[in-house]
């Protein structure tokens, strides 16, 4: 577990195609944002300026709150995995339909539809892939994960709680470091005095999703450093969207790629939110990647997540 955790951990951090997007599930939060004024580098905006987006993506909680806010509701999500070969071709499929409920007894999870076919599983049942594996792990139970407090996976408890932990913050947290992963734990802290020249910042007004006004508040990295200075860049770009009536995080987009001769990594991911009766909940995950280090199969791997049909339950 512990190993599959941090082979996750090092794609998340979200290859032959290092220099290029991946086009498989394009998670990116921009194409559900219909921008309605130019992009500029800003100083100041509208009374905003850049310090006071990197202050609320540091304070905000919301973002990790919507995903606790779940338990509270039964909802239908459709899960899509997919495995690819090293020639980018389809390898493995995996789909899931369920039904997520609470009753007084407990949560209950009703499978719709299920259905895996090609390269998934290896002799003795288990997953083929370690990203498929902790897909499954975190995200098959939707809230009953760890990514919530008491969550009764059971696999809680003891050393893993630090790895997830880990995880968590990269995903919740950006821009805080996360320690205890070699040759990239500082390079996660891009608003740090050392990381912060890398970068430059992009800020535009929209609409989310045909109805909410929001920001959109890019952090890319420079497009002039040195070499030497790129491969201090592991953070390509981190995409935020604000809602404008709140300031409230709605979305979440982060391109991470990294290589040297320890490990090789390309990884995109996006989460967006949406109001239910006023309150945010998780409506989309994705996630696209190449992954290899040494001694180990190089694993692609794409997932999409959809959360609809909420229902508050009392």
């Amino acid at each position: 577990m512990k190993k599959a955790f941090v082979l996750l951990l090092l794609s998340l951090c979200f290859s032959g195609s290092f220099s290029q997007k991946i086009n498989r599930f394009n998670p990116d939060s921009l194409q559900t944002v219909v921008v309605d004024s130019a992009v500029a580098n800003i100083r100041a905006r509208g009374g905003l300026y850049v310090q006071d987006f990197i202050d609320q993506i540091l304070r905000d909680t919301s973002f990790y709150e919507a995903f606790r806010n779940m338990k509270k509701y039964a909802f239908t999500a459709e899960n899509r995995v997919y495995t690819y070969d090293k020639n980018d071709k389809v390898e493995g499929k995996i789909y899931r339909k369920l039904k997520h409920s609470n009753t007084t007894s407990g949560h209950k999870i009703q499978y719709l539809a299920k259905a895996d076919s090609g390269k998934i599983y290896k002799r003795n049942g288990k997953y083929e892939l370690y990203t498929t594996e902790m897909f499954d792990y975190i995200f098959m139970n939707a809230y009953n994960t760890d990514f919530v407090k008491g969550g009764d996976s059971q696999n809680a408890g003891g050393k893993n709680e630090s790895y997830k932990s880990k995880l968590k913050t990269l995903i919740f947290s950006p821009g805080r470091p996360v320690s205890g992963i070699p040759f990239i734990s500082k390079k996660t802290e891009i608003f740090s005095p050392e990381m912060k020249p890398y970068y430059r910042y992009e800020f535009a007004r929209g609409t989310y999703l045909d109805s909410i006004p929001v920001y959109r508040f890019k952090i890319i990295q420079k497009a002039n450093l040195r070499d030497d200075q790129k491969d201090e860049v592991m953070i390509k770009e981190l995409t935020t969207i604000f809602d404008r009536r709140d300031f409230q995080i709605l979305g979440r987009y982060v391109d991470m790629k990294f290589k040297n001769f320890v490990m090789d990594f390309n990884v995109q991911m996006d989460i967006e939110l949406n109001h239910f009766g006023g309150e945010l909940l998780p409506t989309k995950i994705s996630y696209q990647g190449n992954w290899d280090v040494p001694f180990h199969k190089e694993e692609r791997a794409s997932f999409l997540v959809l959360h609809k049909d909420y229902k508050e339950e009392k």
